[in-house]
Formats: structure tokens, sequence, C-alpha cells
């Protein structure tokens, strides 16, 4: 009876350490990767690198930032979503990423399924940007422009499927008008032909834009955040402009692989959103034109789940679905 009772014993003892909880007391015993489903040089990786050094300071062990672009960011995010849930392989996951393309094509894993949302970590409002010689001067303008003239009001975009086309369809369906998407090889050529007065308005990111509405070669006619930006402060939300349900960002978190452990996930949560608090970090973030966003794992995990619905839904009504 008492080899019985010591075996079992024995059994319980192995099993809690072999529980995520304890294995997680020794996390990170070596180097962290952080994969960027994006080229080197864009917000995301300028994002990934600097939240990478601060969060590997604080970890004691080095944040390796991974970049893996391709298919429209599937190829990182797969990359991530079949590594071992360990806390070893993070991604720095977008709004496309989790919620557009998973909508638009067939990208290899399941977006909700298949990571644990950890943290957000910023978010990059767009703005609808318009040649100067354009009539409109707000985003009401714009909508009276698409009443009046059904089909004919123009708007530029980095492609098919990209976060400003979908911008421009979300305001289409919001507003009950009907736009001209006019799409381009990436954000570069669809602004400078807007710049040139070829296409009249576009939805582009409020960093890449600001240079060009600062210099008088564009003006803004509204910010899709929720609030202002501070970078703007007098152009008006989409929302304030009679949109009370229109809002679009870039937006940027943290995603481990699902099974991660829960120990593992509020300790990378905690240590991020630390970084995310200090000065030096929203300053920097600031230069970028985008907000720190913060917010509990659970909170995070509904907000994903939110988008991917939002953006599913304007897929759909755009024909764009596979």
């Amino acid at each position: 009876m008492s080899f019985r009772r010591h075996f079992f014993t024995t059994l319980l003892v192995a099993a809690a350490l072999a529980a995520p909880g304890v294995q997680a007391q020794g996390w990170p015993a070596k180097p962290v990767s952080l994969v960027v489903p994006y080229p080197p040089g864009g917000s995301a990786d300028i994002l990934a690198r600097a939240v990478g050094q601060k969060l590997g300071e604080r970890l004691g062990q080095v944040v390796v930032v991974e970049n893996k672009a391709g298919a429209g960011t599937a190829i990182g995010a797969k990359a991530v979503a079949g590594s071992a849930a360990d806390g070893y392989t993070l991604l720095l996951g977008t709004v496309s990423s989790q919620a557009i393309n998973p909508a638009m094509t067939k990208v290899g894993y399941d977006a909700l399924k298949d990571f644990v949302a950890v943290s957000p970590v910023a978010a990059i409002p767009f703005v609808l940007v318009a040649h100067p010689g354009v009539a409109a001067n707000n985003i009401r303008d714009v909508i009276a422009m698409a009443k009046a003239s059904p089909g004919k009001v123009a708007y530029a975009s980095a492609g098919p499927g990209t976060s400003n086309h979908l911008a421009g369809e979300l305001l289409a369906s919001s507003a009950k008008v009907n736009l001209l998407h006019v799409p381009y090889k990436g954000s570069a050529p669809a602004l400078n032909d807007v710049l040139a007065g070829h296409v009249p308005l576009m939805f582009d990111l409020l960093a890449t834009s600001l240079p060009m509405l600062q210099a008088g070669k564009l003006k803004a006619l509204a910010v899709t955040s929720r609030e202002r930006s501070p970078l703007l402060p007098n152009v008006p939300t989409a929302r304030e402009s009679g949109l009370p349900d229109y809002e679009v960002t870039a937006w940027f978190g943290v995603f481990a692989p699902a099974g991660t452990p829960p120990p593992v996930v509020a300790k990378l949560h905690a240590e991020i959103t630390a970084v995310l608090q200090a000065p030096d970090m929203q300053r920097r973030l600031h230069e970028l034109g985008a907000s720190v966003e913060t917010g509990s794992t659970d909170e995070y995990g509904r907000y994903v789940h939110d988008e991917a619905d939002k953006w599913a839904a304007v897929v759909r009504k755009a024909g764009l679905a596979p």
C-alpha cells in the first residue's frame, strides 16, 4: 500500500512539474523571436524593433526581430501559428494578418483559433486626403458628391483588399454611396497620382501623408480614428462628420501560438505594457503618428474578434470574399 501511495505521489509531482505554470517559471531561458510579416523599413518593422529592444531589456533575453514578408502577411503569420507554443516565437500581428486577409483569401491559418492575443501595441489612423484642387473640404462634401454622381467619385488604394481600399468600402457602405475604387500596386504610386491630381482622394496612413499635408500639397478631409489625432488637431474624425460607427486604424499587437502557457502570456503582457508606458517609447510612437494601445489580454482578444467580424462583413458586402 505504501509503495502504491508513493507511486501515485510521484505521478502527481511529475504532473505538477510538467504543468504550464511551473514550466513558465524559468521563461525566458533563451532569445525570443518576434516575427514581422512585412519587409524591413515599414511601420510594422520600426514598431517591432523599438518595442523588441526594450522588451528584451526587461526580459533579460534578446528579442530577435525576424522579417517574414509575403502573401499579404500570410507567410509570417502562418509560420508563427505553426510554431511551438512555448513563448519563444511571437507575431507582431496587424489588422491585415488577423482580420482582413483571412476574410479575403485562404491564408493557411485560423487567425482567431491559432493564436492567443497577448497585448495591443499601437494604432496608426488613416486620413482621407484630397488633391488641393478637389472641391470637397470634408467627408460630408465627399458623400454629397458621391450621391450626386454615383460611381464617379474615385479614390486610390494600394491594391484590392488593402486597408486603404477597405476604408473606402466601409465609407461607401456606411454612407450608402457608390465610390469608384482605383487600385495601384502599392501605396506610393497611389499617393503619387493623388498628388498629381489624377485621382482625387485616398485613405492614407497619417504618418505617410503628414509631410505633404504640412507642405500644402494635400488637404485632410477626415481622420479615421475614434478620436482626433494630436498631429492634426483641427481635422475632424469621420465619426464627428456624421458616420458614428466609422473607425479604421492600422493596428498592431503581439500574438502567440494558441496553447502558450497562460503565465507566459501574462508575463509578456505585463512587460509589453510596461515598455509602452515609458515616456521615451510614447515619444517614439508619437513620431510615427501612432497612438499607444493598452488593455488586458481578454479585452484585446475580444477586440480582435470584433475586428475580424467587421472586416469580414465589409469584404462580403464589397463582393471580395473568395
